[in-house]
């Protein structure tokens, strides 16, 4: 037996050595996932001095040892947490970050917003499905379409639909460029979180350089090659006044603006996460 306490401070101390940005939560998450248990419960468990049975051990050394060597928590949990949606990640696809949580927010708040009994909703690039299920279960009268080009990825996709319930969306694999052309000029909201990294830019987080797919992360030199053609895709598919929705880089806003107006869209606005940086950008179809 080995109490909890003592393999959470274990854990940490590991955690950190090893570059581990949020060592605290990944330990208490680890812990909790092989006991079942909330973060909370795990932290209550360890000051009660409750202690681990070996087969739990066991199971939770290895994991462990893979966090350390800076596999992604969701990868070893094999689910990611996405506003409400529990969704099963993997290698293949990208992990959907927390704050993407609010920019699927713009998308959903624009969705409620549109006064009719089936708005629809499109998500290009839509990966493990974390925008498209967001909007399809908390926007349930809604139709959403989502469209994924990596077949890997894709594979995860129509897991989650299963997961979540979400009856009311479309998955497509295939290319955003080419995404549903049946429903051009009657879509209401069109969001995208696209790759959007510079080809010769390096993420920090060894868990986005070596776990990442290179298809969700990098968007050609400039790292704006798939918002050109998610801003000419979403032209075709929304109606007049239709919004679109886009997460991009920090350091993106303004260039992005630029290539917004350049292209005919109105009410263009930058908008900046819990951080203050500048995440999204919407704007409304001419």
């Amino acid at each position: 037996m080995t109490s909890i306490a003592e393999l959470r401070d274990l854990a940490i101390t590991r955690l950190t050595d090893a570059g581990v940005a949020t060592p605290e939560a990944d330990a208490d998450l680890l812990i909790g996932h092989v006991l079942e248990l909330s973060r909370g419960e795990v932290q209550a468990k360890a000051i009660a001095g409750a202690e681990l049975r070996s087969d739990q051990l066991d199971e939770l050394r290895p994991m462990l040892d893979r966090r350390i060597a800076r596999e992604p928590l969701q990868h070893i949990t094999g689910v990611a947490y996405f506003r409400s949606l529990a969704l099963a990640v993997g290698p293949g696809v990208f992990v959907p970050r927390p704050e993407t949580e609010q920019v699927a927010q713009y998308a959903i708040d624009a969705l409620r917003a549109v006064a009719t009994p089936e708005p629809i909703g499109v998500d290009l690039g839509t990966g493990s499905g974390a925008i498209a299920f967001a909007m399809a279960t908390e926007v349930p009268h809604a139709r959403v379409y989502a469209i994924e080009v990596s077949p890997d990825a894709f594979a995860w996709t129509t897991k989650n639909r299963e997961r979540t319930g979400a009856t009311n969306a479309t998955l497509f694999l295939g290319d955003l460029a080419a995404a549903f052309p049946e429903l051009d000029g009657t879509v209401d909201v069109v969001i995208s979180n696209p790759p959007y990294i510079p080809s010769d830019a390096i993420p920090r987080d060894l868990e986005v350089q070596l776990h990442d797919p290179s298809v969700a992360l990098y968007g050609g030199a400039d790292g704006l090659d798939v918002v050109r053609l998610v801003s000419t895709t979403a032209t075709r598919l929304l109606h007049s006044g239709g919004t679109l929705v886009l997460e991009h880089g920090e350091v993106q806003g303004a260039s992005i603006s630029a290539l917004l107006k350049s292209d005919g869209w109105t009410a263009v606005a930058t908008h900046r996460d819990l951080l203050g940086r500048d995440r999204a950008t919407t704007a409304l179809r001419r």
